[in-house]
């Protein structure tokens, strides 16, 4: 995608070394923008809730644990409807795209939009954007209605359908404005959002009063700053089925095993917490936690020992854990898909037949494997009740920062309060598993499986992941066990 000259972060700082990043406004660079009163201060659902408008001051804190003498830090600006807004609810014209990978929650995210706009605001006019960021100018667009959409929650995939690469920001740009549109909601990961954030650009250089609102998705719950990412729970909770699966046909044979592989193309959080949640399983291997196969205190010798203490054992690893020794038989090294990710190798596959052949040079142990792949059956399930909740949340977060002016910014709970969050800290990283933190030990001590790491390794390890200043709160959640690397993607 094209693009124009960058935004520059808004930040505001305050005492004690508060610092506010603050997301773009439509009034930034379009003023003297007229307002209008909040029609939910009229709706009978919400005018009975005390305080409901949130202050313009209110903001999150991105890190909750801190010492008594440390700086106020990093804060975003809180998530909520406003008492004046910049767009009267009869003019607004809205649309909806999805992008990417599937992912539970996607069609009750798109539902929720739809609703938010429809009952809290009374917009009428939402278009869904067909099959992506190309559907902008290569496809139909679907009016979308409450009753179009009362029961695709029910459903998984997306009913707008999705595609990756082969956008022009132009060409959307061009369609947004010939259309009329002047509200954008865009659902999908690193890729998309970054996509978002160049549309938002475009828009803000011809000065149109367009608002843009991200709302990020990624099974893998590897997206930075946010809590977690929609669909992550119902991922993990349908994992646990696959585990149970391998446990039951490990257990049923002789010296049987059971590998699942699970998604996690460089973060291994469905893959941890399906282990943890499971406790069936003797082995977890994810892409942040280097391991070897031969050897002492190698895979190959700890699936030998659990096997003659137990008789049976379940494997489960991330799909792109251990890709660094299969790189001598990769074909694909190098290949990208059209978002920019790099194609993998099976590792499931992989590893399961390095298994068999270690125990067929044995000789001296029979050995049964079952390998199961849940990947696909994972992405294409209905959000559960939990991700449910949290995309209605997500949706009415965007929906009311976009009416209130906001724009250019994506929306997530950080520390348990939903926030906007301009782009750039969305797309400028990525989150890991901290395998030098106590979730990970936990699940070590879960498995009772080697950590495959050396003391030097451990040292090394936490002097690139845990600054000597950062304080881990043994019950958070985005802290105790979830790190931001830098990492470059493709758009």
């Amino acid at each position: 995608m094209g693009t124009s000259d960058s935004y520059k972060p808004k930040t505001v700082t305050g005492s004690a070394g508060y610092v506010l990043e603050d997301v773009p406004h439509l009034i930034d660079y379009i003023p003297d923008l007229p307002t209008y009163t909040n029609p939910l201060q009229d709706n009978p659902s919400y005018s009975v809730v005390k305080q409901y408008f949130v202050n313009a001051d209110d903001s999150v804190a991105q890190k909750i644990v801190v010492h008594k003498d440390s700086p106020r830090g990093t804060h975003f600006r809180r998530a909520g409807p406003r008492q004046k807004v910049y767009f009267e609810p009869d003019d607004v014209h809205a649309c909806i795209v999805t992008c990417g990978g599937l992912c539970p929650g996607l069609n009750t995210v798109i539902r929720e939009i739809v609703c938010g706009l429809y009952h809290m605001y009374g917009v009428k006019k939402v278009l869904g954007i067909d099959g992506g960021y190309r559907g902008f100018y290569a496809r139909n667009t679907v009016t979308l209605t409450p009753k179009v959409v009362n029961d695709i929650h029910k459903r998984g995939g997306t009913i707008l359908g999705s595609s990756r690469g082969g956008h022009d920001t132009n060409k959307i740009v061009d369609s947004i404005q010939d259309r009329g549109i002047n509200q954008v909601y865009i659902i999908g990961g690193d890729g998309t959002q970054r996509g978002a954030s160049v549309i938002f650009e475009e828009i803000r250089r011809r000065g149109l009063k367009v608002a843009v609102a991200g709302i990020p998705k990624t099974i893998d719950n590897d997206i930075p700053v946010i809590d977690r990412s929609f669909g992550f729970d119902t991922a993990v909770e349908e994992a646990q089925r696959a585990i149970n699966a391998a446990h039951v046909e490990a257990e049923s044979v002789e010296n049987g095993i059971g590998v699942v592989k699970l998604m996690g193309r460089y973060s291994g959080f469905i893959a941890m917490y399906a282990t943890l949640a499971s406790r069936d399983v003797d082995c977890c291997l994810i892409p942040e936690s280097p391991f070897y196969l031969e050897g002492p205190g190698g895979l190959f010798e700890y699936i030998e020992k659990r096997l003659k203490e137990n008789g049976h054992m379940v494997l489960v690893i991330a799909e792109g854990a251990g890709q660094d020794l299969l790189s001598e038989s990769i074909q694909s090294m190098g290949k990208q898909d059209a978002s920019g990710n790099k194609l993998l190798q099976d590792v499931g596959l992989w590893i399961s037949q390095k298994i068999k052949d270690h125990f067929s040079k044995q000789n001296k142990m029979v050995m049964n494997l079952k390998y199961i792949d849940p990947t696909y059956m994972i992405r294409a399930v209905p959000s559960n009740a939990s991700d449910n909740v949290y995309c209605t949340l997500l949706a009415h977060s965007a929906v009311h920062g976009a009416m209130a002016g906001y724009t250019g910014f994506t929306v997530g709970p950080v520390n348990g309060r939903h926030a906007y969050i301009p782009f750039y800290r969305i797309i400028e990283g990525q989150k890991y598993v901290v395998i030098t933190d106590r979730m990970w030990a936990r699940l070590l001590s879960s498995t009772n499986q080697p950590s495959f790491l050396s003391a030097k390794d451990v040292i090394e390890d936490k002097s690139e992941d845990e600054p000597p200043t950062q304080i881990l709160d043994d019950e958070q959640y985005s802290d105790d066990n979830m790190v931001n690397k830098d990492v470059s993607y493709t758009f």
